[in-house]
């Protein structure tokens, strides 16, 4: 069996997997501190709620999404996917503000700059000290917007989530030596790692993770402040001191008892990928469903950008009741969903196109499915949606990631990279 088909197997593991019917063990006892709200109709799509919520409780939302999104000038015949390099396994890109390159984290611990579609060598490389397994590995890459540090998210031997530091030479070469942990977050079973990260408008970085994996979020921690899986998170993460970061006074949860102060949103699953729109502040999140409804949010800069958001798993899959002894109030519900089938089994998360290439495209939030590797465009307006359309189909997507001019790239786990050009 050939290395790239290898890699493809497994990497078919990092997505598939968070949508499997995962074996589950003995569920754990939930902790004590859970977020209560009311309940959304289960058969509509709710828009965000009008106010942000700082305490664990918020009021439910009665606005519905339009069934069926009015027309829009954008059609599909006016996108094109040119090939622009080809890596192994890549599942996340960012870039530094003043350097041409473009920095590719690939699944297996490299992280590779291009630079005019040529691949140079690693400017890091931890393959040897990272945990291997299907939904583990080097998995999102973030630069200091003022600094010059660089921030990855890898699971480390024995399965826990580690956030560490980097110094970056000018040369963007990292400094292994550096090397210092931010954030260590231990990890019940070996899937469901969520694994992005990026740094907000706010400055602050913030952290997709998982609900820490098995099935059904059998821990029941999703919806829980007394731990940090199955949430966004959003700190400082220079050093102050002897404290290896810091937690932003106003996230909703600080001071709130027994609730971890760095959680900025709760009822994520498996967060696999997610950004702020650079043109409005609004956060999109791409998060992968259990065995049948997969599920995009947004919530506006205006409502908070997900501060004290419920975005509602496990009491909720997408819009339908999941786990029935999980309170079903206060729920923001997702902006679009689709079930298990001909559009896909597992969703890639993506980015709001912002280039010059594709001036229709502008404004539209892009995404695909690892499994259909569909790639589909959602408008939205004050969090409703407002339009969709299928755009292509590549194979195998992990991830759709926007460059510094606003360009959009196409990651698939079998190698290639694509970028989005006008046909």
């Amino acid at each position: 069996m050939s290395r790239r088909l290898t890699g493809v197997l497994v990497g078919a593991a990092l997505l598939l997997g968070a949508c499997s019917d995962d074996a589950a063990d003995p569920v754990a006892s939930s902790p004590d501190v859970t977020f209560t709200t009311t309940a959304p109709s289960p058969s509509t799509t709710v828009a965000p709620t009008d106010s942000v919520a700082t305490e664990p409780t918020t009021e439910p939302t009665d606005t519905t999404a339009p069934s069926t999104p009015p027309t829009t000038p954008l059609t599909a015949d006016v996108v094109a996917f040119t090939p622009f390099v080809d890596l192994w396994q890549p599942v996340d890109m960012a870039w530094r503000a003043g350097d041409a390159a473009l920095y590719f984290v690939e699944q297996k611990g490299r992280i590779i700059p291009v630079v005019d579609g040529v691949a140079g060598e690693p400017a890091l490389d931890v393959s040897t000290t990272i945990a291997t397994g299907p939904e583990q590995g080097l998995l999102g890459l973030a630069f200091h917007p003022t600094e010059p540090l660089a921030y990855v998210n890898y699971t480390r031997a024995g399965g826990d989530t580690v956030i560490a530091e980097y110094a970056v030479g000018a040369d963007g070469v990292f400094d292994v030596g550096s090397a210092r942990e931010v954030l260590v977050i231990g990890q019940p079973q070996d899937n469901h790692n969520g694994g992005d990260l990026t740094f907000g408008p706010d400055g602050f970085l913030y952290i997709g993770m998982g609900d820490g994996g098995a099935a059904d979020d059998p821990e029941r921690g999703a919806l829980s402040v007394g731990h940090l899986l199955g949430k966004m998170l959003r700190i400082d993460p220079l050093a102050d001191g002897d404290q290896p970061y810091t937690v932003p006074a106003d996230n909703p949860f600080v001071g709130v008892d027994g609730a971890q102060p760095e959680i900025w949103s709760v009822g994520l699953r498996n967060p696999w990928r997610f950004n702020f729109d650079r043109a409005t502040g609004d956060l999109w999140i791409a998060d992968v469903g259990q065995n049948q409804w997969e599920e995009i949010n947004v919530v506006t800069a205006a409502q908070g950008a997900g501060r004290g958001i419920n975005f509602g798993w496990s009491a909720w899959e997408g819009t339908h009741r999941f786990n029935e002894d999980q309170a079903a109030d206060g729920v923001t519900m997702p902006v679009f969903e689709y079930e298990h089938g001909d559009a896909g089994c597992s969703v890639s998360g993506g980015d709001v196109y912002r280039g010059t290439a594709v001036p229709s495209l502008v404004g539209w939030y892009l995404f695909s499915d690892y499994c259909s590797g569909i790639i589909t465009a959602l408008q939205a307006t004050d969090g409703v949606l407002t339009g969709e359309l299928r755009l292509g189909q590549l194979e195998n997507v992990s991830a759709l990631c926007i460059g510094p001019d606003g360009e959009l790239y196409v990651l698939s786990l079998r190698g290639p990279v694509h970028r989005i050009d006008a046909a």
